[in-house]
């Protein structure tokens, strides 16, 4: 097996993560949603973009993942891929795409495969979407799986606190992360579960584990770029890093732009033709 440096590859693919999770090599995953971002998201060194059906909060201003589209998921998605040059693009199927009827599924994955230029899907969810799995599976397109806390059945838990604390959810989860990798599936996230239990899973399963808020013992980690930047200041759950205060720096700068234009000071005369 050849080894690679992820930081000189020109394009990570599905090999490329298996054998970054082989050699102990950590996965860095972010979300993005439009080309600008992407672009420097991309240009940093960033292993797998996830253009996540977190777009219906971040983007839209939606109380949950449920109301986008597919055709909004496409949108986005086909944003990214345009400036996306060397990461991995996973696009999330959103809500009732996939869920009970294989045959949408495969019509939604093929969608987006076809017409934003994506590389994968994820999927949210463990036996009860073994079937939708495999068919998409079926068509040659490489899946991602979602356990643990996954916010498209957020009306079912009630409530976003961490899930799988209790014996029979986490023996239940662990059992469906072995269906997801006997499946096909290249690799899972696991969200907001206790770190023990996550750290068991990513040895438990050959394949790539990314966590979120699922502690340090897995294959990698993901995050939302506008939580993680600041853009985003009412979402300040434990797990969430935050790496910078654009919300402040895109403020302040507003500001003085505005100030400039009322006191006539923008444009000056080497600003002006």
């Amino acid at each position: 097996m050849s080894v690679h440096s992820s930081a000189n590859i020109k394009r990570i693919t599905t090999h490329i993560l298996q054998e970054m999770k082989d050699r102990g090599e950590k996965i860095s995953m972010l979300t993005a949603y439009d080309y600008s971002m992407a672009k420097i998201v991309d240009a940093a060194g960033i292993d797998i973009v996830l253009v996540g059906d977190s777009a219906s909060n971040v983007m839209a201003g939606h109380e949950t993942t449920l109301p986008i589209t597919l055709d909004q998921m496409i949108y986005h998605a086909s944003a990214v891929v345009r400036a996306v040059k060397r990461s991995f693009i996973v696009v999330d199927i959103p809500f009732g795409n996939y869920q009970g009827n294989s045959s949408e599924a495969l019509r939604s994955a093929i969608r987006i495969m076809k017409e934003s230029g994506a590389h994968a899907v994820k999927v949210e969810g463990g036996a009860e979407i073994k079937e939708s799995v495999i068919r998409i599976l079926s068509a040659g397109v490489p899946v991602m799986g979602h356990l643990g806390l996954t916010p498209q059945s957020i009306y079912k838990f009630g409530t976003y606190t961490v899930r799988a604390k209790e014996e029979a959810e986490a023996a239940k989860l662990i059992e469906d992360a072995k269906i997801l990798e006997q499946c096909g599936c290249f690799a899972i996230v696991l969200e907001k579960i206790p770190a023990s239990l996550a750290k068991k899973v990513a040895e438990t399963v050959n394949i790539p584990v990314i966590g979120i808020g699922a502690g340090g013992g897995v294959d990698g980690q993901v995050l939302v770029m506008h939580d993680m930047l600041g853009i985003t200041q009412e979402f300040k759950p434990r797990f969430l890093r935050q790496y910078a205060d654009l919300q402040k720096i895109m403020t302040d700068a507003f500001t003085e732009y505005i100030r400039d234009v009322k006191s006539q000071d923008f444009p000056n005369e080497s600003e002006s033709y």
